[in-house]
């Protein structure tokens, strides 16, 4: 019961701080006058008390987090901050369900992008502003944000760090202290945001405009204030932009923080994750792009790069953002899109899936497997960037892919069993467990998930917040282990 009390004290904290995030969309909608000034205020008062009365109620003596702690505050501020999230949605649109506001907001923290809402160029700024900067706010994650705020009230982090942190590489710290690292992490992350608002202004947004698809860019999370996403503009350098920030948020937020530690490039040359990402995902655009001329989608090659690059990218690094219906592209280009959707990023990046460095771990051990055929006896270690990759990681990463695949076979059967045809009910699955956003066929990048009932909503928002949470973080809390003493 001290265990439970403790983590609620830690919530209700983390709820008090998100209500202050409410607060820039609020002045956005207070300069603007754009009618929903109301919503957030109300929002703002609400959760404000909600997180206040928590707090007084299980507030006493404080101590150090177990890891069982932190994996379970974890999971709790991912599953209950949505609900909070949805109060300036249902504040101003009052036709919306919480069902469906509840989808629109676990979207926006996890990153995913997929979305209930369309006549996007119709709501206001603040609204759209809103639904961007949750994205932003999750991308990095809300509880490494907290980590540099929570030590100050005599509450440790690094258990904290280790549930929410992607990949599984989780034990490495870029700097002696937790909270250190928590603040060079944000400080890179909004300094690339910075940078790519700029970018986005320069070639031809509007200033609100540049600094929502800024937040949605860096957190590849796809959210964007136009139902037609970036075909809205059909510029080729607001393109260009998108790409190259893309991929540069789906390189590990590590090595872009031992970069600027160091003020050198050495730590790109030196992360083959990163390399691998680069080819692959680079590798799949030229292809996708002559297979799109070759099956006369486009007339020159030029013009299939062009709408290959950008949408390849942008699926392959889980952001979501089309500038072209690619549902109707042959089969093979979009299924293949999917695919990358699920590996392609790197460990420590705002992307989902399982990410890159497992695949490359996966990879080297089907070879070292083949070889021990071969040679029973020979000692093959696995190594990535040079370093040898323990067994227990292997081992972890074998497991965490049978996981992956399991909850992508059992939700995909659940939403079939509920009606949708198997091709939409797949790659709905895929894009909400990998955090990716649009899929095929009823939820393609031209519609939206509105077309779901209750339940198919729920299952994907339970799909959303366990890929987001890398699978284990989530299913952890669920065995029967974890709530023995």
């Amino acid at each position: 019961m001290g265990s439970i009390r403790v983590v609620l004290n830690l919530l209700s904290i983390v709820v008090v701080i998100f209500a202050a995030t409410m607060l820039l969309p609020l002045g956005v909608s207070l300069l603007l006058s754009d009618g929903a000034e109301r919503a957030y205020d109300i929002a703002i008062v609400t959760t404000l008390l909600v997180g206040g009365l928590g707090w007084m109620m299980t507030h006493g003596r404080q101590r150090e987090l177990h890891l069982r702690d932190g994996f379970l505050l974890v999971v709790l501020v991912w599953t209950v901050l949505p609900a909070f999230a949805t109060l300036p949605l249902m504040g101003h649109l009052h036709t919306l369900s919480f069902t469906d506001a509840y989808f629109e907001t676990m979207a926006a923290i996890t990153t995913t992008g997929a979305t209930v809402l369309s006549g996007l160029d119709a709501l206001p700024p603040s609204i759209n502003l809103w639904r961007c900067l949750l994205q932003w706010i999750g991308g990095m994650g809300i509880i490494v944000l907290a980590i540099a705020i929570l030590p100050l009230l005599g509450v440790g982090g690094s258990q904290l760090f280790k549930a929410e942190t992607p990949g599984p590489m989780k034990e490495s710290k870029l700097t002696p202290r937790i909270t250190e690292t928590a603040k060079g992490l944000w400080l890179v992350y909004f300094g690339i945001t910075v940078a790519c608002a700029l970018a986005y202004r320069w070639a031809g947004m509007t200033w609100i405009d540049a600094v929502m698809h800024a937040f949605s860019t860096m957190s590849l999370g796809g959210f964007s204030s136009h139902d037609a996403s970036f075909a809205y503009w059909n510029s080729q350098r607001i393109e260009s932009v998108a790409a190259v920030f893309m991929m540069v948020a789906g390189v590990n937020f590590g090595t872009h923080f031992l970069a600027w530690q160091r003020v050198s490039l050495k730590p790109y040359r030196g992360d083959s994750e990163a390399l691998w990402f680069f080819c692959v995902t680079l590798g799949s655009c030229f292809g996708i792009a002559w297979y799109l001329l070759g099956n006369h989608v486009y007339a020159d090659y030029a013009t299939a790069l062009r709408y290959a690059m950008f949408n390849v990218i942008s699926i392959a690094t889980t952001t979501g953002y089309a500038s072209a219906d690619f549902n109707l592209w042959p089969v093979f280009a979009p299924l293949w899109m999917l695919f990358l959707c699920s590996f392609a990023t790197c460990a420590g990046s705002t992307g989902g899936g399982i990410k890159m460095m497992r695949a490359q771990i996966l990879f080297r051990q089907v070879f070292r497997e083949l070889l021990r055929i071969i040679h029973p006896r020979i000692y093959q270690p696995i190594k990535i960037s040079g370093q040898p990759v323990e067994n227990n990681v292997v081992f972890a990463v074998l497991a965490f892919s049978f996981v992956y695949m399991s909850c992508m076979s059992v939700l995909t059967l659940l939403l079939a069993a509920s009606g949708l045809d198997i091709v939409t009910a797949f790659t709905a699955v895929v894009a909400c467990i990998n955090n990716t956003g649009p899929g095929l066929n009823q939820v393609g990048p031209a519609s939206t998930f509105a077309v779901l009932d209750d339940f198919q909503t729920w299952v994907l928002s339970f799909a959303m917040v366990l890929g987001r949470l890398e699978l284990m973080t989530l299913l952890v809390v669920l065995t029967p282990a974890f709530w023995r003493k």
